[in-house]
This record gives C-alpha cells, sequence and structure tokens, in this order.
C-alpha cells in the first residue's frame, strides 16, 4: 500500500462528471476516480474545513462512530473492476468495512485517517502528474468555493 493524498476534486470534461484526484505521497502519480456530485461536494468541504450547520450523512456517521467509541483508522483503496473502484475503510486498526472510495475518502478527511492505495492500482491507473500542476488544482479549488450542487443538474 502507497500513502496517498487528496490534491482536489475536478470536473471531467465534456461529461461534467467530477473526479477526485489522489497523489501519491512519495511520488509524481495521480489516481483519479470518478465520483457522485454530492459525494464530490462532500469530499471538497471536507477538504477546504467547511462545517455544515447541521450534520450531513458523512458527518452523521463520524458522530455515531463516535458516539460508539469506534473510530476509522485508514482507508485503503484495494480494487478495480471495469473501471469501478472499491476501498475499505479500517476500523479501530483490525476491522474492514468496504466503502465506496468516494464515502470512504469523504470520512477519511472528517477523521484525519490516512488514505492508502494499493501499488497495482497504481500502476493501472494512475498517470504521471508532475507537482508543477499543483497550480492548477488551486485554481480549481478555488472555482469550488462558488460552486453548488445545482450547479451540477441532476443528471
Amino acid at each position: 500500500m502507497r500513502d496517498v493524498e487528496v490534491i482536489g476534486v475536478r470536473i471531467e470534461l465534456p461529461s461534467t462528471q467530477p473526479v477526485v484526484l489522489l497523489r501519491e505521497k512519495e511520488g509524481d502519480r495521480v489516481l483519479p476516480i470518478m465520483v457522485g456530485a454530492f459525494e464530490a461536494m462532500a469530499i471538497a468541504a471536507a477538504q477546504e474545513g467547511v462545517v455544515p450547520p447541521r450534520p450531513m450523512t458523512h458527518d452523521l456517521f463520524v458522530n455515531v462512530l463516535e458516539a460508539l467509541e469506534h473510530q476509522i483508522s485508514g482507508v485503503e483503496v484495494t480494487g478495480m473492476s471495469d473501471g469501478v473502484f472499491f476501498s475499505d475503510l479500517i476500523m479501530d486498526g483490525a476491522t474492514r468495512v468496504s466503502a465506496r472510495p468516494s464515502d470512504a475518502i469523504a470520512l477519511a478527511l472528517r477523521t484525519g485517517s490516512p488514505i492508502r492505495c494499493s501499488e497495482e492500482i497504481l500502476d493501472e491507473a494512475a498517470i504521471s502528474a508532475p507537482h508543477e500542476e499543483d497550480a492548477e488544482i488551486e485554481e480549481f479549488r478555488a472555482f469550488l468555493d462558488e460552486v453548488s450542487p445545482e450547479d451540477f443538474g441532476s443528471g
């Protein structure tokens, strides 16, 4: 497993499909994962530290875990089939729970949990993206500050 970090959420054109970008912490590969519009907003909000006035679904899940005295100790992107990624939440250091990567990433950002990706997935699906492209990602983050779920349409 390789440590990765969320470097942003962007919109894939022309399809306008949201994509979360995971970058290797020790390398130049970026793994793009297609996500839904609401999950993209949840990831972007968590990355920016936005706290909603009332708990959204991912916030509620974190609150329930805390109330039950459990914690997310990590997220692992474990597999891919026909362009669909799979991941696990690691609970309390040992228990694995299958989750969509978009949900797992949103939860990891809310809890400060590490995100890891299998070397095989990075070899198969990641692209090389030197760090100079980070300026473009920062520009996109500024765009996300002004976007709302209605901007993505219903489908």
